[in-house]
């Protein structure tokens, strides 16, 4: 029964780390567009994006039913590393490394889908700018004060 787990698990864990690896690249590409302002290359990430997440949920959902089954097989565990662990010593130990290096690509995942938020963000913020710049006709607008009604942007205006 131990080399059933032990296959099972390394068999995600296997396609596991080529859907993270696959999504490491994608996101590292996604950024580079990012920077670069490319939108046609932007355009073509769209495409790719909901067959990696499809990839994503899959290794989700064999996880929890892999989980599910070792529940109904007697044993009390909440996580694969769990469930490696309580696997006899050699399969467990086989196990250890895949299990770090896929918790390690997670953790890559986690600071390069932060970087890209951050770059979208960044650039959310220049657009707005620039757009209260357009907007106000280049003249800085006064927080407080009768000026403030009577100040206007020339692409906002009828009058201009």
């Amino acid at each position: 029964m131990n080399a059933d787990w032990e296959t099972e698990i390394a068999s995600l864990l296997n396609d596991l780390s080529t859907v993270q690896s696959d999504l490491l690249e994608f996101l590292g590409e996604k950024q580079r567009l990012l920077a670069a302002v490319d939108l046609t290359g932007m355009a073509a990430l769209d495409e790719r994006e909901p067959e990696m997440i499809e990839r994503l949920q899959a290794c989700h959902r064999r996880r929890g039913e892999l989980l599910a089954q070792a529940t109904e097989a007697g044993r009390k565990v909440e996580s694969l590393r769990e469930l490696a662990d309580s696997l006899e010593a050699g399969s467990a130990r086989q196990l250890k490394q895949p299990l770090r290096d896929s918790v390690h690509r997670a953790r890559l995942l986690q600071h390069q889908s932060l970087t890209n938020w951050v770059i979208v963000q960044r650039t959310m913020l220049h657009l707005s700018q620039i757009l209260e710049i357009i907007a106000s006709g280049g003249r800085p607008q006064p927080t407080y004060g009768m000026d403030a009604a009577t100040s206007s942007g020339a692409l906002v205006d009828q009058a201009a």
